[in-house]
């Protein structure tokens, strides 16, 4: 069994309170244009933007936000140039953290992610130095009440599950990223019905986070790295006691 991602179990508990910010709308966006100048404009023939539409109709963005966002990536309407770059870090513990973003200015971004480590207990790493930690993968998360595990243990092996994980009142089930849809459909179809499906970088190794002030600097360190506006995504490899995780969140 690999490491799971704690913090994408906690993600989503933010995500109606992000929502009510705009914020998640931005990220979305971004994600979409971006999507939809590496890939195409085609969401079948695109999975990274088939998901990040799916995505932002999770969030109820309007049909017209999404479809200029596409325009934007493909060229048909004038946008922002953006990138994505991807820094490393150590968190509080010793813990690895990757953080995901997509910029127009390389410069602004690296400085702000570097303010937000040293602010709060963690440091920069060089290119490659925690990457190795991490491996992409589809990641699917299903309530524990919504469904009896024989019947989902039954339907995501055959779906092509490669782990399916106890995070406490989620299962986290691990596919191929290639295979995320396939997965998503055959819950679905099952009457399961996802809290969330998306790709995600899984860490092959956990570090134990005990100590309480450890716990409540890496969740300020987190948090802090997804309000910014450039940062899509931010992984790290802590594993925190559910108990200690509600005390500090």
């Amino acid at each position: 069994m690999s490491g799971h991602s704690k913090w994408s179990t906690i993600k989503h508990k933010k995500a109606a309170q992000d929502a009510k910010r705009g914020k998640i709308f931005t990220k979305l966006i971004k994600e979409i244009t971006v999507a939809a100048r590496l890939g195409g404009g085609d969401p079948a023939a695109n999975p990274r933007l088939r998901a990040a539409i799916d995505a932002a109709k999770a969030q109820n963005m309007p049909k017209n936000n999404i479809e200029r966002a596409i325009k934007k990536g493909t060229g048909e309407l004038e946008g922002v140039s953006y990138e994505e770059v991807t820094y490393e870090g150590y968190g509080p513990g010793g813990v690895a953290v990757l953080v995901e973003t997509i910029t127009d200015n390389r410069q602004r971004t690296v400085a702000e992610v570097r303010h937000i480590f040293a602010k709060r207990g963690g440091n920069m790493g060089e290119p490659g130095s925690v990457a190795w930690i991490f491996e992409k993968k589809g990641l699917v998360i299903v309530e524990k009440d919504k469904v009896d595990e024989d019947t989902l243990m039954d339907v995501a092996l055959e779906a092509g599950a490669e782990d399916i994980v106890d995070s406490g009142s989620e299962w986290e089930i691990e596919t191929r990223p290639e295979n995320l849809e396939k997965m998503k459909k055959a819950l679905t179809d099952a009457g399961i019905h996802p809290l969330s499906a998306q790709i995600s970088m899984i860490p092959s190794n956990t570090i134990e986070i005990r100590d309480e002030k450890q716990a409540e600097q890496l969740m300020n360190l987190m948090n802090a790295l997804e309000e910014n506006d450039d940062v899509q995504n931010v992984y790290a490899n802590f594993d925190i006691p559910d108990e200690l995780l509600e005390k500090v969140a």
